[in-house]
Order: structure tokens, then C-alpha cells, then sequence
């Protein structure tokens, strides 16, 4: 006859604590593993700021434009703000290829600027050749309005045929533009001149010498 071997109270006490280290164990692993940050989420970067800030601007300065159009329409206002919403559109495609909040809208900035040089300092080297001329826009940051076509400007002060010389103090290109249309900014830039004088991945020039000329 076999004897079945029998566990005294405090051997089963062990075996039991033995099973509850394991399974505490097991199950802090899974904790700490579940609660470590994932590698893509890692914090945003100064350069990529700068583009979600120069998009944002971009867009509240589209959206500042159309406000205006509806306060005070006119024949073409219909077209203009059919132009600028398709605009806005591929704003925030921009701004979700880049990681940025899509749909964030900031206005352009007046706030304090970098002191900046006087009219009677011209700016360096680029595309504007040596022309000086009256500084305007004191304290702007210049974004682009996203629209296409030939090297151009928009302005809510500057009527059409005004030439703007427009430089970037980051990297001291500059280009002169025309103003062709109307705008809910001091000047911006369409996208072929902001490409002249644009720091690569910028969307925002946040230092700028901006002159009447001609």
C-alpha cells in the first residue's frame, strides 16, 4: 500500500509565498514595461517649434485674411477666400506631415523683435542686389501665404505695384517682390519667394529687414 505524502502547514505557507514572488514579479515586469516611454515619443525640438510656430502664423494670417473678406465683401471676395481656404488646407497637410498640431493658428506676431538695423544699414548679400530703401513693418516676423505662381508678396498696408525688399538676417539672403494682392499681414511672402531667402525646414523668419523700394 503506497502512502500519499501529506504537506505539514508550513511547508504549504512557502510554497504559497514562492507562488505570489513569481506572480508579483511576472506582473511588475509587465508594469514597468507597459509604463516605459515609447521610443517615437520623444520631445519636440527647437527646429521643429520653429516650423509648427511658422505654420501656425501661416494659417492664422489665411484665416485673418478671410475674416476680413466676409467684414467687408466685395465681387471678388467669393474667389479670394475660395483661394485662401484651399490654401489653409494645404497648411494643415504641412502641418501634419511635420508633426504639428493641425489646425493651430497663431496671428502674426508684433510683439518685440531682435533689434534690427537701421534703414541707413542695408542688409547684406541676396537676391535684392543693393537696393535700400524706407524699413517698414518694424518688429514682423514674415511668413508665406502658401499661394503659387511667380515670386510675389500680399500686404494689408501696401497696395499692388509696391516693391518690398524682404531679408532674412538668419542667413542674409534677401529677394524684392512685388505686392499682387491683398492680405491679413504687415507682408507675406508667396511660396517662390519665400523659398529665395527661407532657412531650410523654416516656415518662419523670425529676424527680418522688410523695405519699400523703388
Amino acid at each position: 500500500m503506497s502512502r500519499r505524502r501529506t504537506l505539514g502547514p508550513k511547508k504549504k505557507l512557502a510554497l504559497l509565498l514562492s507562488a505570489a514572488t513569481v506572480a508579483g514579479g511576472g506582473a511588475f515586469a509587465m508594469a514597468t514595461t507597459s509604463n516605459a516611454t515609447p521610443p517615437a515619443a520623444t520631445t519636440r525640438s527647437a527646429a521643429d517649434s520653429t516650423v509648427c510656430q511658422g505654420l501656425a502664423t501661416a494659417l492664422g494670417n489665411n484665416q485673418k485674411f478671410i475674416e476680413g473678406q466676409r467684414a467687408a465683401p466685395d465681387a471678388q471676395s467669393g474667389a479670394r477666400i475660395a483661394n485662401r481656404e484651399a490654401v489653409i488646407a494645404q497648411i494643415q497637410r504641412q502641418q501634419e506631415a511635420s508633426g504639428c498640431t493641425v489646425g493651430e493658428s497663431a496671428q502674426d506676431s508684433q510683439a518685440a523683435q531682435p533689434q534690427q538695423p537701421a534703414p541707413s544699414q542695408p542688409a547684406a548679400g541676396g537676391q535684392g542686389g543693393q537696393a535700400s530703401g524706407e524699413q517698414v513693418c518694424n518688429g514682423s516676423t514674415v511668413t508665406l501665404s502658401g499661394e503659387g505662381g511667380a515670386p510675389a508678396a500680399s500686404s494689408n498696408r501696401f497696395p499692388a505695384g509696391t516693391k518690398l525688399k524682404v531679408t532674412n538676417l538668419d542667413n542674409d539672403k534677401s529677394t524684392t517682390v512685388e505686392v499682387t494682392s491683398v492680405s491679413g499681414s504687415c507682408v507675406l511672402l508667396n511660396d517662390a519667394a519665400f523659398e529665395q531667402v527661407r532657412e531650410a525646414g523654416k516656415f518662419l523668419i523670425r529676424r527680418a529687414v522688410i523695405e519699400k523700394v523703388g
